[in-house]
């Protein structure tokens, strides 16, 4: 293990602490137990740190020690679009920003008629990690589809589909219920161009009546009401940041 004999900085117990993964006690015997690594080298008890500068993981997660930087889910309804303000008076993201003691902005969109997961924060270096395809995050949705599914369909999205820019597909298809003539499926995705997941399903023949986001990587919608913002919890941000932690060795998915 790595011995730091650096006389500045703050003791990393205390800024654990201070970031809320645990009492200093705790955080003391996490650092003995080798579950905390500084700058991606694991360290003794006594170890001081720069908060501002060097990057702090417990059990592979990062620990947010930036305490201006916040974290919110939004489940937006249906019919607001994805922006903080609109010229046309048009119903926005900002109706639900009104609480949140900071500035903060979207992780990626959802179209206008789609309804679910958002992501909001003022930290740039998560929200290009969760959007940018070479990171790989998958998200989640419920789809309600016209018509049956049948095996042949089912099978070529999962094989994949050529669309107008390029190839796309489902990592990840479920079928939870057909009657009636529709079908509610559930999707993964790990690319974010524009109205994929609508794509798709126009692609083999089954249009979206109701699309709803229901995870970002590890993050899950749960029962968040339409509407309604909550806060992220510290281990949720290092969840995600080590969903979204870079790979070079792995494979781009298709």
């Amino acid at each position: 293990m790595q011995r730091s004999d650096n006389k500045d900085g703050i003791r990393l117990q205390k800024v654990l602490s201070g970031a809320g993964v645990a009492s200093r006690r705790e955080a003391e015997d996490l650092i003995r137990r080798g579950k905390v690594k500084v700058n991606g080298s694991t360290v003794e008890l006594g170890r001081r740190v720069d908060p501002d500068n060097d990057v702090i993981t417990v059990r592979g997660r990062r620990v947010i020690t930036d305490h201006d930087k916040v974290y919110y889910i939004l489940n937006k309804p249906r019919g607001v679009i994805s922006t903080m303000e609109d010229d046309q008076g048009r119903l926005n993201l900002s109706e639900y920003t009104k609480g949140i003691p900071a500035r903060v902005f979207h992780v990626g969109r959802l179209d206008t008629d789609s309804e679910g997961l958002m992501i909001l924060t003022n930290d740039g270096e998560l929200s290009n990690r969760l959007t940018h395809p070479s990171h790989g995050v998958t998200k989640t949705y419920r789809a309600q589809v016209a018509h049956e599914f049948d095996r042949a369909t089912f099978n070529k999205l999962r094989k994949g589909v050529e669309l107008d820019d390029g190839p796309a597909q489902a990592d990840r298809l479920h079928i939870i219920d057909e009657a009636a003539g529709q079908t509610l499926i559930e999707i993964d995705v790990h690319e974010g161009r524009k109205h994929i997941v609508r794509r798709l399903f126009d692609h083999v023949g089954h249009p979206v009546s109701r699309l709803v986001r229901t995870g970002i990587g590890p993050i899950k919608l749960r029962n968040l009401k339409p509407g309604t913002v909550r806060r992220l919890t510290t281990e949720e941000v290092g969840e995600l940041y080590k969903e979204s932690e870079p790979n070079p060795g792995r494979k781009k998915k298709r």
